[in-house]
């Protein structure tokens, strides 16, 4: 499994899913799959409504080619709306700058409403921006519900199995921002 190297090379480990769990939900589970070229690895779930991107890794060599625009325009193709979970911007880390400017230059938006919140393995609360696509305008509430199905199946898919407990239990991960 050299892509799941791949991917626990590049995310931060408290982003990585055990490496058991997402064969499992490759092997198991009709809606997940995974996409791997030489340039790129796509991990992504998609349900009737929507497709949930778990991972997307464009290698080191293929960025900056107009690589990742095209696996997300491969998606948008499906005429569904398209969310995925990014970590917010960090000074000290330029990657987390230039994935966001990725996505908003892809045309995805951030659910400015929505607040998420996860827990590493030691407990320690760590944000995450849900950011979405839509080919129609659509309200956060839509957001909401489709992300937490997504928590609920791919997320905690066997969760208690491989970590003894809920990855993204969606009614304490997900809130509203007053």
């Amino acid at each position: 499994m050299e892509w799941y190297e791949k991917l626990n090379d590049y995310f931060p480990e408290h982003e990585m899913k055990d490496r058991n769990q997402i064969q499992d939900l490759i092997d198991e589970k009709d809606v997940y799959h995974l996409v791997e070229t030489d340039d790129y690895i796509v991990l992504y779930a998609e349900f009737p409504t929507f497709v949930f991107i778990d991972y997307l890794l464009v290698t080191s060599q293929a960025r900056g080619k107009g690589i990742g625009t095209k696996v997300l325009d491969r998606m948008k193709k499906k005429g569904k709306l398209i969310l995925l979970e990014v970590e917010p911007k960090d000074d000290e880390n330029e990657d987390t700058r230039k994935r966001l400017a990725f996505y908003y230059k892809n045309g995805f938006q951030k659910a400015d409403r929505i607040r998420y919140v996860r827990e590493t393995d030691q407990g320690e609360p760590y944000f995450m921006h849900i950011l979405y696509w839509s080919p129609t305008a659509l309200s956060q509430d839509v957001v909401m519900r489709e992300m937490e199905k997504a928590c609920e199946e791919i997320h905690n898919f066997r969760a208690k199995q491989y970590y003894g407990r809920l990855l993204a239990d969606p009614e304490k991960a997900l809130t509203w921002k007053h």
